[in-house]
């Protein structure tokens, strides 16, 4: 089936350049010319066509086609076997409970982050390790991109249109990280959120900019948590007071303590529920006594339950560090796992007619 995007010439790569940035197509940084070949190698790969439903914006009612999301990782660089991913990643933003729309349009400038697992890691070598939140590999760099690329051309998610934030922060050119799984004893993220082992997926979150700490002076894993712990009643101090789903990022050195202790991941979200909490009467205490009214002993947690507590092991092998990603508003937002190319709750086809 060929393409229905409209195609340009152009004389050579710089004259492509020139052509994106007029029009307002990039991220502000140079792009891959999405040649119909490429695009097509995307398609291909995922064993898509081109005017395959990936799914329905909630909001708009605006239909996104896997042809408009392939053109849009062409330009951010990624790989056709990146391209799986990058559908994946969709599917879990159109859930309604992720609330696309929302998060896209608001004043509060979050991104969105995209959490890689299973197999398909190490098949487009994304890595966990080194510099994991950053410009760790290839593929969780282009993988990032593409999803704000596509937001900006699909959806007119554009600063100023769509695009209301006030701040933003770096994660809105590129925010993905892989979990690594194969140095760590815990469960991964995927699984603990129902997807089987064995299969790869991407958990999306709209997600603020990652708080880093560090705790070096402890073995014990109450202190240690406490740190993160603290990190997180500190957004709810000074962004947002209510709870939703927090990710906290553990590197091999903080993690290889928990795990001999003997902690799991559900032990730390159990653990963070109970410490992340904040009286509302806190707010008098960094500016904002004026919402405190006579509600200042109610009580407000992080999290709304242990389970929203995502955590992910990933980062270098040294150093006592970690980090706090909080969500973008509370509950509005659900973060929202996907498996590749696979359907978990699917269900049993029904009977054929005799």
């Amino acid at each position: 089936m060929p393409l229905t995007s409209r195609t340009y010439e152009v004389d050579d790569l710089m004259a492509a350049q020139e052509l994106y940035h007029s029009n307002g197509w990039t991220d502000g940084l140079p792009v891959v010319p999405p040649t119909e070949a490429a695009v097509l190698a995307c398609l291909d790969w995922a064993g898509m066509t081109p005017d395959q439903l990936i799914g329905i914006e909630p909001v708009r009612e605006q239909a996104i086609t896997a042809e408009k999301i392939a053109i849009n990782a062409v330009m951010a660089g990624c790989l056709p076997m990146h391209f799986p991913v990058v559908v994946a990643a969709w599917q879990g933003m159109l859930k309604e409970e992720f609330l696309l729309h929302g998060t896209t349009s608001s004043t509060g400038g979050c991104a969105v982050l995209v959490i890689i697992n299973g197999p398909i890691r190490k098949e487009i070598g994304a890595s966990g390790g080194f510099n994991a939140l950053a410009n760790s590999d290839r593929a969780t760099a282009s993988i990032g991109r593409a999803i704000r690329l596509g937001l900006i051309n699909v959806l007119d998610v554009r600063p100023g249109a769509i695009d209301r934030s006030t701040l933003g922060h770096p994660g809105k050119y590129s925010y993905c990280i892989a979990e690594d799984e194969e140095d760590m004893t815990w469960t991964p993220l995927a699984q603990m959120r129902g997807v089987p082992a064995g299969l790869s997926a991407v958990t999306v979150m709209a997600a603020m900019g990652p708080r880093q700490l560090m705790n070096e002076w402890t073995h014990e894993p109450e202190e240690l948590l406490e740190t993160f712990a603290a990190e997180m009643r500190g957004n709810q101090r000074h962004y947002s007071i209510y709870g939703g789903n927090y990710c906290i990022v553990v590197p091999k050195q903080l993690r290889d303590q928990l795990q001999a202790a003997g902690w799991s991941k559900a032990d730390i979200g159990r653990f963070l529920y109970e410490r992340a909490r904040i009286q509302r009467k806190e707010w008098g205490e960094v500016g904002k006594g004026a919402v405190v009214r006579d509600r200042g002993e109610s009580v407000y947690t992080a999290l709304e339950s242990p389970e929203h507590l995502l955590v992910v092991g990933a980062g270098g092998p040294a150093g006592g560090f970690g980090a706090v990603i909080p969500p973008w508003m509370g509950h509005k937002t659900k973060a929202v796992t996907v498996p590749i190319g696979a359907c978990v709750d699917c269900g049993p086809e029904p009977a054929k007619p005799a």
